[in-house]
């Protein structure tokens, strides 16, 4: 699959309208007030109306062999509905209803012998408080497209419980919908990117680590076939900063860590200065990318014939994985 198609469905899926729908959920909450964390700094920067993208090489365990591919970030800030758990057009809500988060899209496209893997997270933190909890993940939603089947899974998350749903080939797996306790301190594998660069809890200070609550990422409970589940996990920023070196260039980075019970582990590298990007990651089980290029754009305006122009400047081009790699 080419990485301009591959964009372009993340283009539909983050910033195309919704259907009408027939009746909305009545419901009323609180007008969302914003965090003091995310101050006039944070929003001189993500409250610019644009997206910051960062392209990746990727190498990806499947099937117990490493894997080449690319993967693309996402960064913007969005207003959400609280009733529909969507990106909230304007005037289409009442104060009342709406709340900003950091959306994270996450793409992956690696290959696996004859045929190639398409997975897409999207995960969605309040910056606000709402539902009578702090600023937090408020939903997350991941896909896989691969040659034998599909999958669709979305956790929304609650005051006390959080509500899974699932849609998949595999049998066993298809169309399964229940409630999970939502820990107070509960937090999840797939905002460890967001957490890393500071834009969510829990909001640890360098050389320090505290064990917390961590729900399974959607990507992981896919590839073990796992139903979702909370494992106690190690989160830890090093008070020490070093010098990476990835395609993109040098950069003074502190190293944020969470490790599980198990052993498992993922490392995020973040920039020390601002924007503080991830420039590489790895895992435990074999996961490593490397920053191959970053811009701020507002890519939903380039989908016309031309805009894939611009992946040249994130490092990558059309071409199908894994020769699009410069």
């Amino acid at each position: 699959m080419r990485l301009c198609f591959l964009a372009a469905l993340v283009f539909v899926a983050a910033c195309g309208r919704a259907p009408e729908v027939a009746e909305r959920p009545k419901r009323v909450v609180k007008p969302a007030k914003v965090e003091a964390t995310y101050d006039a700094k944070f929003w001189s920067l993500w409250g610019d109306g644009k997206a910051e993208l960062n392209a990746y090489r990727l190498t990806m365990p499947r099937y117990k062999q490493i894997r080449k591919g690319v993967a693309v970030t996402i960064f913007v800030t969005e207003p959400f509905s609280n009733t529909l758990r969507v990106k909230a057009d304007p005037g289409r809500h009442g104060p009342g209803d709406e709340f900003p988060v950091m959306k994270l899209n996450l793409v992956k496209d690696y290959q696996t012998g004859i045929y190639d893997y398409n997975d897409m997270l999207s995960a969605f933190v309040s910056l606000a408080p709402v539902n009578n909890r702090p600023s937090g993940v408020t939903k997350l939603s991941f896909s896989s497209q691969e040659w034998c089947g599909h999958v669709y899974s979305q956790v929304l998350f609650g005051e006390t419980k959080a509500q899974i749903t699932r849609h998949s080939y595999f049998d066993g797996e298809a169309d399964q919908q229940r409630d999970i306790d939502y820990p107070d301190n509960g937090f999840t594998e797939d905002t460890l990117m967001l957490w890393a660069r500071g834009m969510t809890r829990p909001f640890l200070r360098a050389g320090v680590s505290n064990t917390f609550p961590l729900l399974m990422s959607l990507e992981t409970s896919r590839a073990r076939h796992e139903p979702l589940q909370w494992s106690p996990t190690v989160l830890t920023r090093d008070a020490a900063t070093q010098s990476v070196r990835v395609p993109a260039g040098s950069f003074e980075v502190e190293v944020v860590r969470a490790k599980r019970r198990d052993g498992s582990w993922k490392a995020f590298y973040v920039e020390k200065e601002s924007p503080r990007r991830v420039v590489r990651w790895q895992s435990s089980e074999g996961e490593n990318a490397e920053l191959l290029g970053s811009e701020r754009l507002k890519y939903w305006e380039m989908n016309g014939e031309g805009g894939e122009a611009a992946l040249a400047r994130l490092g990558v081009s059309r071409m199908t994985p894994p020769q699009f790699l410069k």
